[in-house]
Protein backbone atom coordinates (compact mmCIF):
# COMPACT_ATOMS: atom_id res chain seq x y z
CA UNK A 1 0.00 0.00 0.00
CA UNK A 2 1.08 3.39 -1.04
CA UNK A 3 1.99 6.20 1.38
CA UNK A 4 1.19 8.77 -1.55
CA UNK A 5 -1.98 11.14 -1.23
CA UNK A 6 -4.44 10.10 -3.96
CA UNK A 7 -6.60 11.75 -6.17
CA UNK A 8 -9.34 10.07 -8.66
CA UNK A 9 -9.36 11.15 -12.25
CA UNK A 10 -12.66 12.25 -13.45
CA UNK A 11 -14.31 12.09 -17.21
CA UNK A 12 -13.17 15.49 -18.91
CA UNK A 13 -15.85 17.97 -19.58
CA UNK A 14 -16.02 21.96 -20.23
CA UNK A 15 -17.36 22.85 -16.95
CA UNK A 16 -14.68 21.21 -14.52
CA UNK A 17 -11.95 22.23 -16.58
CA UNK A 18 -12.41 25.55 -17.09
CA UNK A 19 -10.37 26.69 -14.33
CA UNK A 20 -7.27 24.95 -16.52
CA UNK A 21 -8.20 25.44 -20.20
CA UNK A 22 -10.50 24.40 -22.55
CA UNK A 23 -12.01 21.42 -24.10
CA UNK A 24 -11.87 21.17 -27.90
CA UNK A 25 -14.50 19.08 -29.01
CA UNK A 26 -17.72 19.60 -31.85
CA UNK A 27 -20.67 21.61 -29.57
CA UNK A 28 -18.61 21.94 -26.50
CA UNK A 29 -21.49 24.22 -24.98
CA UNK A 30 -24.31 22.54 -27.14
CA UNK A 31 -24.36 25.07 -29.66
CA UNK A 32 -24.75 23.43 -33.24
CA UNK A 33 -22.54 24.74 -35.03
CA UNK A 34 -22.95 26.36 -38.75
CA UNK A 35 -23.01 24.48 -42.18
CA UNK A 36 -19.71 24.18 -43.63
CA UNK A 37 -18.45 21.85 -47.09
CA UNK A 38 -21.61 22.68 -49.19
CA UNK A 39 -23.82 21.06 -46.19
CA UNK A 40 -21.71 18.28 -45.33
CA UNK A 41 -20.45 19.18 -42.04
CA UNK A 42 -20.79 21.52 -39.03
CA UNK A 43 -18.26 23.83 -37.92
CA UNK A 44 -17.34 24.54 -33.78
CA UNK A 45 -15.84 27.73 -33.97
CA UNK A 46 -13.83 29.73 -31.79
CA UNK A 47 -13.55 26.95 -29.08
CA UNK A 48 -10.04 28.06 -27.69
CA UNK A 49 -7.66 30.91 -27.54
CA UNK A 50 -3.77 29.76 -28.69
CA UNK A 51 -2.35 32.80 -26.65
CA UNK A 52 1.63 33.89 -27.22
CA UNK A 53 2.15 36.17 -24.23
CA UNK A 54 5.82 37.27 -25.94
CA UNK A 55 4.25 38.42 -29.42
CA UNK A 56 7.02 39.46 -31.81
CA UNK A 57 9.56 36.83 -30.40
CA UNK A 58 8.06 33.27 -30.22
CA UNK A 59 6.80 31.14 -33.34
CA UNK A 60 3.95 28.60 -33.29
CA UNK A 61 5.55 25.41 -33.25
CA UNK A 62 2.87 22.24 -34.48
CA UNK A 63 4.17 18.93 -33.49
CA UNK A 64 3.07 15.53 -32.79
CA UNK A 65 4.09 13.64 -30.01
CA UNK A 66 3.30 9.72 -29.91
CA UNK A 67 2.93 8.59 -26.53
CA UNK A 68 3.42 4.80 -25.34
CA UNK A 69 0.45 4.03 -23.00
CA UNK A 70 1.07 3.76 -19.20
CA UNK A 71 -0.20 0.66 -17.66
CA UNK A 72 0.37 0.87 -14.00
CA UNK A 73 -2.08 2.60 -11.83
CA UNK A 74 -2.28 4.58 -9.60
CA UNK A 75 0.14 6.89 -11.30
CA UNK A 76 3.13 8.84 -9.11
CA UNK A 77 2.85 12.47 -10.34
CA UNK A 78 7.21 12.86 -10.02
CA UNK A 79 6.92 16.14 -12.33
CA UNK A 80 4.55 18.74 -13.66
CA UNK A 81 5.30 21.72 -15.81
CA UNK A 82 3.93 25.00 -17.71
CA UNK A 83 4.63 27.06 -20.33
CA UNK A 84 4.70 30.74 -19.02
CA UNK A 85 4.22 32.50 -22.25
CA UNK A 86 1.64 29.96 -24.33
CA UNK A 87 -1.25 28.70 -24.41
CA UNK A 88 -0.59 24.49 -25.70
CA UNK A 89 -2.81 22.75 -27.45
CA UNK A 90 -3.23 18.78 -27.51
CA UNK A 91 -5.47 16.92 -30.40
CA UNK A 92 -5.24 13.42 -30.07
CA UNK A 93 -5.23 11.54 -33.40
CA UNK A 94 -6.03 8.04 -32.53
CA UNK A 95 -7.05 8.14 -28.68
CA UNK A 96 -9.45 5.80 -27.22
CA UNK A 97 -8.61 7.35 -23.65
CA UNK A 98 -6.16 9.51 -22.11
CA UNK A 99 -5.33 10.87 -18.91
CA UNK A 100 -4.75 15.02 -18.33
CA UNK A 101 -3.54 16.11 -14.82
CA UNK A 102 -3.18 19.67 -14.40
CA UNK A 103 -2.69 22.28 -11.16
CA UNK A 104 -2.55 26.19 -10.66
CA UNK A 105 0.06 28.13 -9.27
CA UNK A 106 2.68 30.43 -9.53
CA UNK A 107 6.60 29.74 -9.10
CA UNK A 108 5.53 26.26 -8.03
CA UNK A 109 2.61 24.05 -8.38
CA UNK A 110 -0.02 24.28 -6.08
CA UNK A 111 -0.87 20.50 -5.26
CA UNK A 112 -4.48 21.10 -3.75
CA UNK A 113 -5.50 22.27 -7.24
CA UNK A 114 -4.13 19.03 -8.51
CA UNK A 115 -7.46 17.36 -10.52
CA UNK A 116 -7.38 14.69 -13.20
CA UNK A 117 -9.49 14.09 -15.90
CA UNK A 118 -9.98 11.14 -18.18
CA UNK A 119 -10.93 12.59 -22.04
CA UNK A 120 -12.08 10.59 -24.37
CA UNK A 121 -10.41 10.75 -28.31
CA UNK A 122 -13.08 12.75 -29.66
CA UNK A 123 -11.88 15.52 -26.95
CA UNK A 124 -8.73 17.62 -27.43
CA UNK A 125 -7.09 20.00 -24.45
CA UNK A 126 -5.52 23.08 -23.86
CA UNK A 127 -3.65 24.54 -21.02
CA UNK A 128 -3.77 27.91 -20.49
CA UNK A 129 -0.59 30.13 -19.87
CA UNK A 130 0.98 29.18 -16.58
CA UNK A 131 -1.09 26.11 -16.06
CA UNK A 132 1.18 23.62 -14.42
CA UNK A 133 0.46 20.18 -15.91
CA UNK A 134 1.82 16.29 -16.26
CA UNK A 135 2.92 15.22 -19.67
CA UNK A 136 0.23 13.74 -21.96
CA UNK A 137 -0.47 10.27 -20.44
CA UNK A 138 -1.95 7.53 -23.03
CA UNK A 139 -3.94 5.10 -21.82
CA UNK A 140 -5.08 2.05 -24.14
CA UNK A 141 -2.66 2.17 -26.58
CA UNK A 142 0.29 4.05 -28.20
CA UNK A 143 -1.27 7.62 -29.23
CA UNK A 144 -0.30 9.97 -31.72
CA UNK A 145 -1.18 14.07 -30.23
CA UNK A 146 -1.14 16.97 -31.94
CA UNK A 147 0.33 20.06 -30.18
CA UNK A 148 0.59 23.51 -31.11
CA UNK A 149 2.30 25.87 -28.94
CA UNK A 150 4.12 29.36 -28.88
CA UNK A 151 8.33 29.10 -28.67
CA UNK A 152 11.20 30.86 -29.26
CA UNK A 153 13.04 28.30 -27.76
CA UNK A 154 14.54 30.33 -24.49
CA UNK A 155 14.54 28.60 -21.16
CA UNK A 156 11.48 30.22 -20.67
CA UNK A 157 9.31 28.08 -22.60
CA UNK A 158 8.73 25.59 -20.21
CA UNK A 159 9.42 25.42 -16.35
CA UNK A 160 9.61 22.13 -14.91
CA UNK A 161 9.46 21.01 -11.51
CA UNK A 162 9.88 17.60 -9.85
CA UNK A 163 8.88 15.69 -6.85
CA UNK A 164 10.67 13.59 -4.45
CA UNK A 165 8.96 10.01 -3.53
CA UNK A 166 7.89 11.71 -0.37
CA UNK A 167 6.00 14.48 -2.32
CA UNK A 168 4.62 12.76 -4.48
CA UNK A 169 0.82 12.45 -5.44
CA UNK A 170 -0.91 9.49 -7.12
CA UNK A 171 -3.78 9.41 -9.66
CA UNK A 172 -6.42 7.04 -9.43
CA UNK A 173 -8.62 5.87 -12.57
CA UNK A 174 -10.90 3.18 -13.54
CA UNK A 175 -9.69 0.39 -15.48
Amino acid sequence: MSHRPRIAAHSLSPAAYAPYGDVLMASPHGHPGKPANQGTARRFDHLAAIEDLRPGRAALNVSVFRCAPRTTFPLPIALLEKHPGSTQAFVPMNARRYLVVVALGGDRPDLGSLAAFVAHGAQGITYRPGVWHHPMVALDAETDFVCLVWEDGSPGDCAVVAYDDAEQVEIAIDP
